[in-house]
């Protein structure tokens, strides 16, 4: 394992941040502006959750949740405050893009601010009928005010609509449920997408 591998960089990274409180500020706007399009019961899936600042928030609101994340401290952080909080968090350490994704199907899957792209095409096929996909993350234009991400790391500008019809057109089992793409009460550029796989699917 090299110094500068995903696993070593994440740990370093939340290791630095272990003196910050829970994640008491709550879960992004991506999640609390969508009350109303996502699943309260069933299994969900937090995609690169870090130390579980959605995943705590899933599990309160009723629903069974995995967090996968590449950071041995983020896992141990995210079950310390699962228990702390008194809800059940089932918590998998996964080198993401490389290791396979905790099985679904999954009523709902979350990804904020974690980008690959060949995984993003292939979460829609893990959903269970009537799930949820969450899609956050931010644009180039989010350089325009921020330093990081850096480039690479970001969204081309309209590259998640993109995305979305291609989505939609390759399966027509998905759904757009909303689509969105500018400055956010957070202050970020994200571009944002919610799917749903039909019921009427498998």
């Amino acid at each position: 394992m090299t110094q500068d591998d995903p696993r070593s960089h994440w740990n370093r990274r939340h290791t630095e941040r272990l003196s910050e409180p829970a994640p008491s500020a709550g879960p992004s706007s991506a999640l609390t502006s969508a009350v109303d399009l996502l699943p309260t019961t069933g299994r969900a899936l937090d995609v690169a959750g870090g130390t579980g600042r959605h995943a705590l928030w899933l599990a309160a609101r009723g629903l069974d949740v995995t967090l996968v994340d590449v950071s041995d401290t983020a896992c141990a952080e995210a079950t310390r405050w699962a228990v702390d909080a008194g809800v059940g968090l089932d918590v998998v350490r996964a080198e993401l893009g490389a290791d396979p994704l905790p099985a679904g199907p999954w009523d709902l899957i979350v990804v904020s601010y974690w980008l690959d792209r060949e995984v993003w095409t292939a979460l829609p096929g893990e959903l269970a009928p009537d799930g949820v996909l969450v899609l956050c993350h931010a644009t180039a234009t989010n350089l325009e005010r921020y330093e990081r991400p850096p480039r690479r790391f970001l969204l081309d500008d309209g590259e998640m609509a993109a995305m979305a019809e291609r989505l939609t057109v390759a399966d027509p089992e998905l759904e757009v449920l909303r689509l969105t793409e500018g400055w956010t009460d957070e202050d970020r550029h994200e571009a944002r997408l919610i799917l749903r796989r039909r019921m009427s699917a498998r």
